[in-house]
C-alpha cells in the first residue's frame, strides 16, 4: 500500500464525528437511524462521514429497505493497525546499531 492510501485511512479518523461513529460501532452493527439518534447529527452529515469511513475501508455497510446498516470492518481495522505499526515503531528492538533513546536505560 502506498502513502496515498495510508493518508486516506489516517484522515478518515482525523475528525471528531468520525471518531464518535467508530466508538458507536464498537459494540456491533447499527442502522443509520440509530446512529442519527445516538450522535445527534443530521442525515446528510452522517452520509458524508460514512462515505469517508467506508471509502477508507474502516467501515462496512449494506442497504436494507431505506436504511443503511454499518459495522466496523475487521479487515479494514487490521490493515489500519498494521499500517500505523509500520510508521510508529522503532528498529532499536531488532537492530542493535539503532540508537534512538526509546530503549530502557540500564
Amino acid at each position: 500500500m502506498g502513502f496515498r492510501e495510508d493518508v486516506k485511512k489516517i484522515k478518515a479518523l482525523a475528525d471528531e464525528n468520525r471518531l464518535a461513529i467508530m466508538l458507536a460501532l464498537q459494540h456491533g452493527e447499527k442502522c443509520g437511524c440509530d446512529l442519527l439518534e445516538e450522535l445527534n447529527i443530521t442525515q446528510p452529515t452522517l452520509s458524508h462521514h460514512m462515505k469517508i469511513l467506508a471509502d477508507s475501508g474502516l467501515v462496512d455497510y449494506y442497504k436494507e429497505g431505506k436504511w443503511m446498516h454499518y459495522s466496523i470492518s475487521a479487515d479494514g481495522v487490521r490493515e489500519f493497525r498494521d499500517m500505523i505499526g509500520s510508521y510508529a515503531r522503532c528498529d532499536c528492538k531488532t537492530d542493535e546499531s539503532v540508537s534512538c533513546g526509546c530503549k530502557e536505560k540500564k
